[in-house]
């Protein structure tokens, strides 16, 4: 079977274990059906998400002159402390930022490599510990905008991180931990502004990833650099693929990039 298409992030399903969907233009596949089987991957050309163009991709599957403009890269979505939809004040493409900042964000912990603090819309749970590749994960708080959410985790990463190591999270390194303890400890660091949103009557969520062999040493692979790959497909975990040679695909990574993919 051959596919083409330009990649984006992985869809996923939250169930037992995770399922996985790569979106193609004419192609909707379900990543945990190859599992065992041979992939390859061949480089075709560049296709920024927004303007469309064979663009060398910049960041975050945009070409540089469109990742400097469109709301989807701007600085709010990494940093939420930044974000000022809620003073009806435009960063780039207000209705965008009032549609995406003023509505209901949670401020978690999640282990994936290690226990950090995140933020992601309420809507985007648990999508957002799955791309994470985190085992366990835990609400800490729940605010009306992304604003309160981000001042809460600049608050909040002083005392815990807020990276996750994803050489340690792709070889399942990481130990289960007590997220209600963490949390319990965590909340006296919890703003003045956002104390009222506190929760604390909610349990872990645990998430199970489709695979079979964790690498003992991590090989990442860039299709830019090596245009050409295959491989025996062994799991999935975050916006990975894992091989049984050890070597891993990130998906998020290389959105923008239009592939042959190769089954069998």
């Amino acid at each position: 079977m051959l596919f083409q298409g330009v990649l984006t992030k992985m869809k996923s399903e939250f169930s037992e274990p995770i399922q996985y969907f790569l979106n193609l233009e004419n192609d909707f596949i379900n990543l945990n059906q190859l599992l065992n089987k041979k992939i390859g991957l061949s480089f075709v050309k560049y296709q920024c998400l927004n303007c469309g163009n064979d663009r060398e991709i910049y960041r975050q599957g945009f070409c540089k002159s469109c990742f400097f403009e469109v709301p989807q890269a701007a600085d709010w979505i990494m940093k939420p402390e930044l974000s000022t939809a809620h003073l009806d004040k435009e960063d780039r493409d207000l209705e965008y930022e009032k549609r995406m900042q003023l509505q209901p964000h949670i401020v978690y912990l999640a282990n994936s490599s290690n226990i950090k603090v995140g933020v992601t819309r309420k809507s985007q749970v648990p999508t957002r510990w799955i791309d994470q590749g985190a085992h366990e994960a835990i609400e800490i708080v729940e605010v009306p905008n992304r604003y309160l959410a981000g001042v809460t985790e600049v608050a909040l990463k002083e005392h815990i991180s807020d990276k996750t190591n994803w050489r340690k999270m792709l070889t399942n390194n990481a130990v289960d931990e007590d997220l209600k303890k963490y949390r319990s400890e965590l909340s006296q660091f919890i703003p003045e502004e956002t104390k009222q949103y506190f929760i604390d009557e909610n349990e872990e969520t645990h998430l199970h990833f489709p695979v079979e062999q964790y690498p003992d040493k991590v090989k990442s692979l860039s299709l830019k650099k090596t245009p050409e790959y295959s491989g025996v497909l062994k799991g999935i975990k975050g916006q990975y693929l894992i091989f049984e040679d050890s070597t891993v695909f990130n998906i998020r990574a290389n959105e923008g990039l239009v592939v042959d993919i190769s089954v069998g």
